[in-house]
């Protein structure tokens, strides 16, 4: 008997106006796979994450978690969209970690983590401060309970935000360029609360720049630009860009110089090492892209 995917879009299609974001998703995430998406600002990543726990509708396709669509039901061949208390309901399952860390500035870090508990599945007040007391040990905050947001540094925020969405016991668990807003030697700390979630077992869809951390935990890895995929799970990523859009890949992003481009921003803190597999992308002396074919930065800010 198959397992279905945790994750399965099939030619998802998102725009904003006449903006069209995502153009044909087609991705599964298998459970307990850790999937980082990676690419310059403006492909759709952050968008498509969204429209996994239904922050945004998705104009065509279909998206599922677990078996289940997203945000509609399906009866006979047609698809209903669900009430706002069943949307709210399934998206309970999934956690989300933002880029901002969005905790509650009023609360302490550990009534940041009970809240959702308490409210959403309506557990005892015990269980919760239990449980969050737990998480917070975890991601090495255990004595940072009664702390306030305004008294924690931007690191340490964002475990919490990452405890916060495990209290809730989540199947799958998406992060949106968790580590963005963080100064540079605030990173680590956040990547090994992630190294450690990947090392449980967790189901993880990662949005990051950190190319380090996605070769060491990814087991995929999908680079995205222009609201399509370069390359997919199972392919080799660093080498070859496969699939519908490796024509696009060819003329936007499939060779060396771009990714010597992406070096050049110190946000995204590329080493040399993590730049080594793509190495065989780099072409021959006197190699001169195309101007029609290839931008510098494209996309890029």
């Amino acid at each position: 008997m198959s397992v279905a995917p945790m994750v399965k879009a099939e030619a998802v299609h998102k725009s904003f106006g006449r903006l069209e974001v995502l153009q044909g998703i087609d991705l599964e995430v298998s459970a307990r796979e850790v999937l980082c998406m990676i690419g310059p600002s403006g492909s759709g990543k952050s968008t498509f994450l969204r429209c996994i726990n239904h922050l945004e509708k998705i104009d065509a396709g279909r998206l599922s978690v677990d078996g289940e669509l997203v945000g509609y039901q399906q009866r006979g061949d047609k698809l209903y969209e669900l009430r706002d208390a069943e949307v709210c309901r399934k998206r309970s399952e999934i956690g989300m970690v933002f880029q901002h860390f969005n905790l509650f500035p009023h609360m302490t870090a550990l009534d940041n983590l009970i809240e959702a508990p308490i409210r959403v599945k309506k557990e005892s007040r015990t269980v919760a401060i239990d449980r969050g007391r737990k998480l917070l040990e975890r991601v090495g905050l255990g004595e940072k309970v009664n702390a306030y947001p305004r008294q924690l540094s931007g690191g340490q925020q964002q475990r919490v935000a990452i405890a916060r969405a495990l209290a809730m016991e989540p199947k799958l668990m998406l992060f949106d360029e968790p580590t963005s807003a963080l100064d540079p030697e605030l990173v680590g700390e956040v990547l090994d609360v992630m190294r450690g979630l990947a090392e449980d077992g967790m189901t993880m869809v990662v949005v990051t720049h950190e190319m380090g951390f996605a070769r060491e935990v990814s087991d995929s890895l999908v680079f995205m630009d222009g609201g399509v995929i370069g390359c997919r799970p199972g392919s080799d990523c660093h080498r070859r860009p496969v699939g519908r859009v490796a024509r696009a890949s060819e003329e936007k992003f499939g060779h060396a110089a771009y990714f010597r481009d992406l070096v050049r921003l110190r946000s995204l803190r590329i080493s040399r090492d993590a730049l080594r597999p793509l190495m065989p992308l780099i072409p021959p002396p006197g190699w001169v892209p195309e101007p029609q074919r290839y931008s510098p930065l494209i996309g890029v800010r």
